[in-house]
Protein backbone atom coordinates (compact mmCIF):
# COMPACT_ATOMS: atom_id res chain seq x y z
CA UNK A 1 0.00 0.00 0.00
CA UNK A 2 2.87 2.36 1.07
CA UNK A 3 4.49 2.10 -2.49
CA UNK A 4 1.97 3.22 -4.18
CA UNK A 5 2.48 6.45 -2.90
CA UNK A 6 5.50 7.12 -4.92
CA UNK A 7 5.09 8.09 -8.57
CA UNK A 8 7.72 8.57 -11.08
CA UNK A 9 7.95 11.80 -13.22
CA UNK A 10 11.01 10.02 -15.61
CA UNK A 11 12.28 13.67 -15.42
CA UNK A 12 14.78 15.15 -13.07
CA UNK A 13 14.76 17.79 -10.98
CA UNK A 14 15.05 21.97 -11.86
CA UNK A 15 18.95 21.66 -12.38
CA UNK A 16 19.70 25.72 -11.85
CA UNK A 17 17.02 25.85 -9.14
CA UNK A 18 18.82 22.79 -7.40
CA UNK A 19 21.83 24.29 -7.90
CA UNK A 20 20.87 27.27 -6.65
CA UNK A 21 19.20 26.04 -3.63
CA UNK A 22 22.65 23.68 -3.02
CA UNK A 23 24.96 27.15 -3.31
CA UNK A 24 22.60 28.82 -0.81
CA UNK A 25 22.73 25.84 1.51
CA UNK A 26 26.75 25.41 1.78
CA UNK A 27 27.42 29.11 1.82
CA UNK A 28 25.10 29.15 4.79
CA UNK A 29 26.53 26.20 5.99
CA UNK A 30 30.27 28.01 6.21
CA UNK A 31 28.30 31.51 7.85
CA UNK A 32 26.43 29.86 10.52
CA UNK A 33 29.47 27.36 10.96
CA UNK A 34 31.64 30.21 11.15
CA UNK A 35 29.20 32.07 13.64
CA UNK A 36 28.46 28.92 16.21
CA UNK A 37 32.35 28.41 16.37
CA UNK A 38 33.35 31.77 17.29
CA UNK A 39 30.25 32.20 19.48
CA UNK A 40 30.80 28.85 21.52
CA UNK A 41 34.04 28.23 21.12
CA UNK A 42 33.34 24.72 19.98
CA UNK A 43 32.26 22.80 16.70
CA UNK A 44 29.13 21.07 18.13
CA UNK A 45 27.09 23.80 16.68
CA UNK A 46 28.88 23.09 13.04
CA UNK A 47 28.62 19.44 13.42
CA UNK A 48 24.74 19.68 14.39
CA UNK A 49 24.59 21.81 11.25
CA UNK A 50 25.75 19.53 8.88
CA UNK A 51 23.66 16.04 10.34
CA UNK A 52 20.38 18.45 9.67
CA UNK A 53 21.52 19.57 6.40
CA UNK A 54 22.07 16.20 5.43
CA UNK A 55 18.73 14.88 7.03
CA UNK A 56 17.13 17.78 5.53
CA UNK A 57 18.30 16.76 1.58
CA UNK A 58 17.31 12.43 2.76
CA UNK A 59 13.79 14.32 3.37
CA UNK A 60 13.83 16.04 0.25
CA UNK A 61 14.58 13.25 -1.92
CA UNK A 62 12.22 11.20 -0.24
CA UNK A 63 9.56 14.43 -0.94
CA UNK A 64 10.50 14.09 -4.50
CA UNK A 65 8.75 10.52 -5.08
CA UNK A 66 6.03 11.57 -3.75
CA UNK A 67 3.05 12.82 -5.97
CA UNK A 68 1.23 16.30 -4.93
CA UNK A 69 -2.26 14.18 -5.11
CA UNK A 70 -0.99 12.10 -2.23
CA UNK A 71 -0.95 15.20 0.28
CA UNK A 72 -4.46 16.25 -1.81
CA UNK A 73 -5.91 13.32 -0.23
CA UNK A 74 -4.48 12.98 2.72
CA UNK A 75 -4.55 16.53 4.27
CA UNK A 76 -6.97 15.88 7.04
CA UNK A 77 -4.73 13.50 8.68
CA UNK A 78 -1.41 15.44 8.27
CA UNK A 79 -3.17 18.35 9.65
CA UNK A 80 -4.63 16.55 12.46
CA UNK A 81 -1.31 15.25 12.91
CA UNK A 82 0.33 18.79 13.00
CA UNK A 83 -2.08 19.97 15.56
CA UNK A 84 -1.16 17.05 18.03
CA UNK A 85 2.04 17.56 17.45
CA UNK A 86 1.96 21.42 18.21
CA UNK A 87 -0.83 20.26 21.72
CA UNK A 88 2.59 18.08 22.13
CA UNK A 89 5.13 20.83 23.50
CA UNK A 90 2.75 21.18 26.45
CA UNK A 91 3.64 18.04 27.81
CA UNK A 92 5.89 16.48 29.64
CA UNK A 93 8.23 16.11 26.37
CA UNK A 94 8.06 19.70 25.75
CA UNK A 95 10.87 22.12 26.12
CA UNK A 96 11.10 25.85 27.21
CA UNK A 97 13.56 28.39 26.17
CA UNK A 98 13.85 32.09 27.19
CA UNK A 99 9.83 31.75 28.22
CA UNK A 100 8.79 30.22 25.14
CA UNK A 101 7.46 26.83 24.54
CA UNK A 102 8.48 25.64 21.36
CA UNK A 103 9.99 22.69 21.06
CA UNK A 104 9.40 19.09 21.72
CA UNK A 105 12.65 17.14 23.01
CA UNK A 106 13.62 14.08 21.22
CA UNK A 107 16.96 13.82 22.55
CA UNK A 108 19.03 13.72 19.62
CA UNK A 109 17.41 17.06 18.88
CA UNK A 110 14.59 19.50 19.64
CA UNK A 111 11.29 19.39 17.48
CA UNK A 112 10.01 22.55 16.13
CA UNK A 113 6.42 21.61 15.86
CA UNK A 114 5.30 25.13 14.23
CA UNK A 115 7.77 24.88 11.37
CA UNK A 116 6.03 21.70 10.41
CA UNK A 117 2.66 23.26 10.49
CA UNK A 118 3.77 26.32 8.47
CA UNK A 119 3.90 23.52 5.68
CA UNK A 120 1.02 21.34 6.71
CA UNK A 121 -1.26 24.95 6.66
CA UNK A 122 -0.23 25.51 3.02
CA UNK A 123 -1.05 21.82 2.15
CA UNK A 124 -4.15 21.75 3.67
CA UNK A 125 -5.50 25.31 2.69
CA UNK A 126 -4.49 24.64 -1.44
CA UNK A 127 -6.70 21.46 -1.05
CA UNK A 128 -9.49 23.05 0.68
CA UNK A 129 -9.59 26.18 -1.96
CA UNK A 130 -9.82 23.32 -4.58
CA UNK A 131 -12.41 21.64 -2.67
CA UNK A 132 -14.33 24.65 -1.64
CA UNK A 133 -14.41 26.63 -5.09
CA UNK A 134 -18.17 26.95 -5.12
CA UNK A 135 -18.15 28.21 -1.44
CA UNK A 136 -15.57 30.28 -2.32
CA UNK A 137 -17.94 32.53 -4.82
CA UNK A 138 -19.83 33.58 -1.59
CA UNK A 139 -16.49 34.54 0.28
CA UNK A 140 -17.93 34.95 3.94
CA UNK A 141 -18.86 31.44 4.03
CA UNK A 142 -15.38 30.08 2.23
CA UNK A 143 -13.42 32.22 4.57
CA UNK A 144 -15.16 31.34 7.89
CA UNK A 145 -14.57 27.96 6.95
CA UNK A 146 -11.45 28.26 6.57
CA UNK A 147 -10.32 30.14 10.14
CA UNK A 148 -12.80 28.10 11.97
CA UNK A 149 -10.63 25.33 10.91
CA UNK A 150 -7.36 27.42 11.51
CA UNK A 151 -8.20 28.38 14.61
CA UNK A 152 -7.35 26.04 16.89
CA UNK A 153 -3.72 25.55 15.92
CA UNK A 154 -3.24 29.26 15.77
CA UNK A 155 -3.94 29.40 19.07
CA UNK A 156 -1.62 27.10 20.51
CA UNK A 157 0.83 28.75 18.47
CA UNK A 158 -0.31 32.29 20.80
CA UNK A 159 0.29 30.17 24.19
CA UNK A 160 3.30 28.74 23.17
CA UNK A 161 4.30 31.74 22.37
CA UNK A 162 5.47 31.60 18.94
CA UNK A 163 4.15 35.34 17.57
CA UNK A 164 6.18 35.15 13.98
CA UNK A 165 5.28 31.62 13.36
CA UNK A 166 1.01 33.29 14.17
CA UNK A 167 1.70 36.15 11.69
CA UNK A 168 3.37 33.98 9.19
CA UNK A 169 0.41 31.54 8.98
CA UNK A 170 -2.22 33.74 8.85
CA UNK A 171 -0.75 35.69 6.21
CA UNK A 172 0.41 32.68 4.03
CA UNK A 173 -3.47 31.85 4.62
CA UNK A 174 -4.62 35.40 3.23
CA UNK A 175 -1.99 35.68 0.54
CA UNK A 176 -3.66 32.18 -0.81
CA UNK A 177 -7.44 33.02 -0.19
CA UNK A 178 -6.77 36.46 -2.84
CA UNK A 179 -4.98 34.18 -4.88
CA UNK A 180 -8.35 31.84 -5.11
CA UNK A 181 -10.22 34.75 -6.04
CA UNK A 182 -11.82 35.76 -2.43
CA UNK A 183 -13.30 39.51 -2.41
CA UNK A 184 -10.85 42.18 -1.65
CA UNK A 185 -13.54 44.13 0.55
CA UNK A 186 -13.93 40.60 2.89
CA UNK A 187 -9.45 40.31 3.06
CA UNK A 188 -9.39 44.10 3.93
CA UNK A 189 -12.38 43.61 6.60
CA UNK A 190 -10.54 40.04 8.07
CA UNK A 191 -7.24 41.87 7.37
CA UNK A 192 -8.38 44.75 9.71
CA UNK A 193 -9.56 42.62 12.88
CA UNK A 194 -6.25 40.27 12.68
CA UNK A 195 -4.40 43.67 12.76
CA UNK A 196 -6.44 44.36 15.90
CA UNK A 197 -6.29 41.37 17.56
CA UNK A 198 -2.21 41.32 17.19
CA UNK A 199 -1.94 44.88 18.53
CA UNK A 200 -4.18 43.65 21.68
CA UNK A 201 -1.37 40.59 22.39
CA UNK A 202 1.35 43.10 22.17
CA UNK A 203 -0.13 45.76 24.50
CA UNK A 204 -1.06 42.69 26.59
CA UNK A 205 2.52 42.39 27.27
CA UNK A 206 4.71 45.17 29.14
CA UNK A 207 7.89 43.75 27.17
CA UNK A 208 6.65 43.32 23.35
CA UNK A 209 5.25 47.56 23.97
CA UNK A 210 8.74 48.81 25.18
CA UNK A 211 10.41 46.74 22.27
CA UNK A 212 8.59 48.51 19.92
CA UNK A 213 8.17 51.85 21.86
CA UNK A 214 12.04 52.26 22.66
CA UNK A 215 13.07 51.08 19.05
CA UNK A 216 11.55 53.78 17.57
CA UNK A 217 10.89 56.80 20.00
CA UNK A 218 14.22 58.28 19.07
CA UNK A 219 17.63 57.86 17.35
CA UNK A 220 18.66 54.44 17.18
CA UNK A 221 22.13 55.13 18.39
CA UNK A 222 21.18 58.05 21.07
CA UNK A 223 18.91 55.09 22.65
CA UNK A 224 20.98 53.35 25.28
CA UNK A 225 18.28 50.94 25.87
CA UNK A 226 18.93 47.03 26.19
CA UNK A 227 16.01 46.29 23.63
CA UNK A 228 17.64 47.86 21.00
CA UNK A 229 21.29 46.45 21.69
CA UNK A 230 21.11 43.74 19.04
CA UNK A 231 19.84 45.78 16.14
CA UNK A 232 23.23 48.26 16.95
CA UNK A 233 25.28 45.20 17.08
CA UNK A 234 24.10 43.73 13.57
CA UNK A 235 24.61 47.48 12.23
CA UNK A 236 28.09 47.71 13.52
CA UNK A 237 29.34 43.88 11.84
CA UNK A 238 27.61 45.16 8.55
CA UNK A 239 29.39 48.74 8.57
CA UNK A 240 32.60 46.52 9.50
CA UNK A 241 32.10 44.42 6.98
CA UNK A 242 32.06 47.46 3.88
CA UNK A 243 32.28 45.34 0.49
CA UNK A 244 34.25 42.87 0.84
CA UNK A 245 33.73 42.12 4.11
CA UNK A 246 36.29 41.57 7.08
CA UNK A 247 37.13 37.84 6.06
CA UNK A 248 35.74 34.16 6.56
CA UNK A 249 35.98 33.71 10.39
CA UNK A 250 37.12 37.34 11.26
CA UNK A 251 33.76 38.37 12.71
CA UNK A 252 34.21 40.33 15.33
CA UNK A 253 30.79 40.96 16.91
CA UNK A 254 29.59 36.96 16.96
CA UNK A 255 32.56 36.62 19.68
CA UNK A 256 30.20 38.43 22.57
CA UNK A 257 28.27 41.24 21.44
CA UNK A 258 26.02 39.87 18.83
CA UNK A 259 23.30 37.76 20.57
CA UNK A 260 21.91 34.74 18.24
CA UNK A 261 24.91 35.43 15.64
CA UNK A 262 24.10 31.45 13.79
CA UNK A 263 20.12 31.89 14.01
CA UNK A 264 18.27 35.05 13.92
CA UNK A 265 21.49 37.40 12.85
CA UNK A 266 22.90 35.67 10.79
CA UNK A 267 22.88 38.02 8.18
CA UNK A 268 24.68 40.39 10.25
CA UNK A 269 27.60 38.07 10.23
CA UNK A 270 27.16 37.45 6.73
CA UNK A 271 27.84 41.46 6.10
CA UNK A 272 30.61 41.81 8.35
CA UNK A 273 32.87 38.64 7.01
CA UNK A 274 31.56 38.38 3.45
CA UNK A 275 30.84 42.66 3.06
CA UNK A 276 27.81 43.87 0.69
CA UNK A 277 28.82 41.52 -1.81
CA UNK A 278 28.27 38.54 0.31
CA UNK A 279 24.70 39.98 1.43
CA UNK A 280 23.77 40.72 -2.29
CA UNK A 281 24.97 37.12 -2.99
CA UNK A 282 22.91 36.00 -1.08
CA UNK A 283 19.65 38.04 -1.81
CA UNK A 284 20.70 36.87 -5.43
CA UNK A 285 20.09 33.64 -5.04
CA UNK A 286 17.08 34.02 -2.72
CA UNK A 287 15.36 36.22 -5.46
CA UNK A 288 16.01 33.40 -8.23
CA UNK A 289 14.84 30.99 -6.24
CA UNK A 290 11.62 32.83 -5.12
CA UNK A 291 10.78 33.94 -8.76
CA UNK A 292 11.53 30.10 -10.21
CA UNK A 293 8.87 29.04 -7.50
CA UNK A 294 6.33 31.34 -8.59
CA UNK A 295 6.77 30.68 -12.49
CA UNK A 296 6.75 27.07 -11.54
CA UNK A 297 3.22 27.87 -9.73
CA UNK A 298 1.99 30.06 -12.75
CA UNK A 299 2.47 26.89 -14.96
CA UNK A 300 0.72 24.50 -12.77
CA UNK A 301 -1.70 26.56 -13.33
CA UNK A 302 -2.03 27.62 -16.52
CA UNK A 303 -2.47 23.18 -16.83
CA UNK A 304 -5.53 24.07 -15.10
CA UNK A 305 -3.76 21.68 -11.76
CA UNK A 306 -5.10 24.15 -9.29
CA UNK A 307 -3.88 22.76 -5.83
CA UNK A 308 -0.35 22.12 -6.93
CA UNK A 309 -0.45 25.84 -7.99
CA UNK A 310 -1.93 26.91 -4.61
CA UNK A 311 1.18 24.83 -2.84
CA UNK A 312 4.01 26.58 -4.78
CA UNK A 313 2.20 30.17 -4.75
CA UNK A 314 1.94 29.21 -0.67
CA UNK A 315 5.10 27.97 -0.46
CA UNK A 316 6.94 30.87 -2.11
CA UNK A 317 4.82 33.38 0.18
CA UNK A 318 5.86 32.26 3.25
CA UNK A 319 9.74 31.49 2.05
CA UNK A 320 9.38 35.30 1.18
CA UNK A 321 8.21 36.66 3.87
CA UNK A 322 10.37 34.78 6.47
CA UNK A 323 13.07 36.02 4.08
CA UNK A 324 12.15 39.51 4.36
CA UNK A 325 11.54 39.79 7.71
CA UNK A 326 14.97 38.83 8.94
CA UNK A 327 16.85 40.80 6.77
CA UNK A 328 14.53 43.45 8.04
CA UNK A 329 15.24 43.04 11.72
CA UNK A 330 19.50 42.40 10.81
CA UNK A 331 19.57 45.84 9.11
CA UNK A 332 17.28 47.76 11.41
CA UNK A 333 13.53 48.43 9.78
CA UNK A 334 12.14 46.40 12.43
CA UNK A 335 12.55 45.46 16.00
CA UNK A 336 14.27 42.34 16.54
CA UNK A 337 11.92 39.11 16.49
CA UNK A 338 12.43 34.99 16.49
CA UNK A 339 12.52 34.58 12.45
CA UNK A 340 15.80 32.58 10.85
CA UNK A 341 16.91 32.79 7.42
CA UNK A 342 15.48 30.14 5.35
CA UNK A 343 18.22 27.82 4.00
CA UNK A 344 21.32 29.57 5.67
CA UNK A 345 20.26 29.88 10.00
CA UNK A 346 21.23 26.87 12.06
CA UNK A 347 18.33 24.85 13.10
CA UNK A 348 17.25 21.34 12.49
CA UNK A 349 13.48 21.91 12.33
CA UNK A 350 14.22 25.16 9.90
CA UNK A 351 16.99 23.89 7.58
CA UNK A 352 14.76 20.26 7.32
CA UNK A 353 11.13 21.72 6.48
CA UNK A 354 12.92 24.80 4.45
CA UNK A 355 14.40 22.19 2.05
CA UNK A 356 11.15 19.66 2.53
CA UNK A 357 9.38 22.95 0.85
CA UNK A 358 11.87 23.54 -1.70
CA UNK A 359 11.51 19.66 -3.07
CA UNK A 360 7.93 20.34 -3.12
CA UNK A 361 8.46 23.24 -5.51
CA UNK A 362 10.47 20.65 -7.52
CA UNK A 363 8.10 18.03 -7.37
CA UNK A 364 5.36 20.50 -8.57
CA UNK A 365 7.68 21.47 -11.49
CA UNK A 366 8.35 17.65 -12.50
CA UNK A 367 4.93 17.52 -12.36
CA UNK A 368 4.73 20.16 -14.95
CA UNK A 369 7.01 18.81 -17.35
CA UNK A 370 5.47 15.33 -17.19
CA UNK A 371 4.04 13.63 -20.61
CA UNK A 372 0.74 14.36 -20.98
CA UNK A 373 -0.38 10.80 -20.73
CA UNK A 374 0.74 11.17 -16.67
CA UNK A 375 -0.33 14.62 -16.34
CA UNK A 376 -3.63 14.31 -16.44
CA UNK A 377 -3.11 12.12 -13.04
CA UNK A 378 -1.79 15.05 -11.44
CA UNK A 379 -3.46 17.92 -9.13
Amino acid sequence: MFIKIFNKTKRLPNKNLTFTVLSLVIFGWILSSSASIGHFGNYDKAINQTIYIALGMISAVFVLKIPLSFYKENRYWIFIISIILLAVVFSPFGKTVNGSTRWINLIAFNLQPSEIFKIVIILFTAGFLVEQEKDLKRPWIGLLKIFLVIITPVTLLLIEPDFGATIITVVTVLAMLLVAGVYLKQLFIIGGVFIIVVAGFISLNPNRVERLVSFWQQDLWLNNSAKVWQTKQALIGIARGDWTGAGLGNSIQKYSKLPEPHTDMIFAVIGEETGIVGMLFVLGLFVYIILSGFKIAREALQDDRRYSSYVGFGICTWLSMQFSVNIAMNIGLIPPKGFTLPLISYGGSSMIFALISIALLLRIDMENKADLSRRKHYV
